[in-house]
């Protein structure tokens, strides 16, 4: 697969961004914290800003991918968000904190363009039966930097501050962009005509996902799996603060855990991607990442959530690649921005409505109630997934007759 020139470029790409990603978010994190006296308000709305963007702008970034030459958006969304952070810090620099909010939210607005961009040339140029393993592949790329990016970003932020965590960050960004304007030229075809009708492109890529079985099927597992993940991703640092009496700095260490669990899951399943079907691969992970949620929020003693958090990593990938799998095998090339712009943004909203109420839940009531209300979502994931793997199942022995 590295053969593929798109492959490796992409690849070493997203290399730049993760690492340019993962000190930034970190540094934020520990930053804000520090400033706010670790107020839970504060460390979720971190979270929202970071992820309300794919919400709002990934069906509009993904509309303007089917349009726009491929290429050409991702080296100037990168460009864009280096231009970005180096803004947010000389407004940081005259003492204002909400810029990193502002920063990030335009940052991650930019990478909506982007990404569905980078779907396009694989959908394009990566053979049918090598997609699941590039997925894969990705997965795998994102857990090194689940162990990685936890310990540079706070390294860096503890020994240099935040001002050179964002310097490094916007070099990071334009060394994305840089790498990118290696691929080949964009085909004429694929830029659209200018005088198409935006809107109407909208609502056909709608129509095109209503009117598709197995996507609307992921769609509402999509949602459900969305409210629960967003439950519990900005509490993670309260687990390792109240639940197991740490330092906030320890969490660097539970997330790199489950990010080495993570590459090793990867791994293995670009070993096995011809032969598991994608909707079994996404009905695993989301079981088993309900039951290590709800054993993360109910544990106190650090072994036993530190091997949840490996467990849980292991088949996280599953979910990843399950689901990028099934979005790319049943969508038609032309749609691939659309549908991706479709799909995550329903995840994200119901995302985003689980980061706003895990708060006020977690204040409310208690760590274990909001996780333990995590993992019956992913129970729930698991049964609204039923149709689409009854339809699979049924196609085979269709086959085997």
């Amino acid at each position: 697969m590295l053969t593929n020139r798109y492959v490796r470029t992409i690849l070493l790409s997203r290399v730049l961004l993760q690492l340019g990603i993962w000190i930034r978010n970190f540094a934020i994190l520990l930053y804000i914290s520090d400033i706010t006296h670790n107020n839970p308000q504060y460390v979720s709305l971190i979270s929202i800003v970071e992820t309300a963007p794919i919400f709002i702008f990934a069906f509009i970034g993904g509309t303007f991918a089917d349009r726009w030459q491929p290429k050409r958006t991702m080296v100037w969304s990168d460009l864009l968000s280096a231009v970005t952070v180096f803004l947010v810090l000389f407004t940081l620099l005259s003492g204002s904190w909400y810029a990193l909010l502002i920063g990030t939210f335009i940052s991650a607005s930019l990478s909506q363009f982007s990404q569905p961009s980078a779907m396009k040339l694989y959908k394009k140029n990566v053979p049918a039966e090598h997609l699941q393993g590039v997925m894969a592949m990705s997965q795998s790329l994102i857990a090194i930097f689940m162990v990685l990016g936890p310990v540079m970003g706070t390294f860096i932020y503890l020994n240099y501050g935040i001002e050179a965590s964002l310097i490094l960050t916007g070099v990071m960004f334009f060394g994305s962009s840089l790498v990118l304007t290696s691929l080949p030229k964009d085909e004429k075809e694929e830029a659209s005509a200018g005088s198409s009708n935006f809107l109407k492109e909208l609502v056909t890529g709608l129509r095109y996902v209503q009117s598709n079985h197995s996507l609307r099927t992921l769609s509402l597992t999509f949602g459900v799996t969305g409210l629960a993940a967003g439950l519990v991703q900005p509490l993670a640092i309260f687990i390792a603060i109240e639940k197991l009496g740490l330092n906030k700095q320890s969490l660097q260490w539970f997330l790199m855990a489950n990010g080495a669990a993570m590459l090793i899951g990867g791994m293995v399943i670009m070993g096995v991607a011809k032969k598991v079907k994608p909707q079994y691969l996404l009905a695993a992970g989301l079981l088993v990442s309900a039951v290590c949620t709800i054993g993360v929020g109910a544990s106190t003693l650090v072994s036993v959530t530190l091997i949840l958090q490996i467990v849980s990593g292991l088949f996280y990938p599953c979910i990843h690649v399950g689901i990028q799998t099934l979005i790319m095998r049943n969508t038609d090339g032309p749609f691939m921005g659309r549908v991706g712009g479709t799909i995550t943004p329903i995840f994200m909203g119901m995302m985003l409505a689980g980061m706003a109420l895990s708060g006020y839940l977690k204040d409310s009531t208690s760590l274990f109630t909001v996780y333990g209300l995590s993992g019956c979502l992913l129970f729930a994931g698991v049964v609204l997934l039923g149709p689409l793997l009854k339809k699979k199942q049924e196609s085979a022995k269709q086959q085997a007759m």
